[in-house]
């Protein structure tokens, strides 16, 4: 097999396959590298995990300042609507968003998973997926 110079390698990687290297979700760190002598193997990448709507309606809850907070970002757990660890199991991929206020207040606190202002409720519940959505069994 002749030598290929590195400029030339580059331009028949991004020629093979897939379309060359590319990273997975679901490998993570792991380069798929199509193979250049052989037909490419076509494998698709699971796609990230989904929030599951927790609730139809913001859950109001009096925040202490200085205190550490963790907002269920699955919809998994059952101390809603913060985290208690359910995500680890349910949605491997979905972290719960930490933050300390910084003053005593009364806040509403999103239950869907579908605001765009987390942890904070902007009313995204009101939209008619959310309200004809069904909710998770409860144990």
């Amino acid at each position: 097999m002749p030598l290929l110079r590195p400029a030339a390698l580059v331009t028949l990687m991004r020629g093979a396959g897939s379309g060359g290297v590319r990273r997975c979700r679901d490998s993570p760190g792991v380069l798929q590298i199509p193979s250049l002598f052989s037909a490419p193997q076509v494998r698709r990448c699971s796609a990230p995990p989904q929030p599951v709507i927790a609730a139809k309606q913001p859950f109001p809850v009096e925040l202490k300042a200085g205190k550490k907070y963790a907002w269920c970002a699955c919809g998994h757990s059952k101390n809603q609507p913060f985290c208690d660890g359910a995500h680890k199991k349910a949605a491997p991929g979905i972290s719960p968003l930490r933050f300390i206020p910084e003053e005593d207040k009364t806040v509403w606190l999103c239950g869907c998973k579908r605001t765009r202002s987390p942890p904070y409720c902007d009313g995204t519940h009101k939209e008619e997926a959310v309200q004809r959505a069904q909710l998770p069994a409860q144990p």
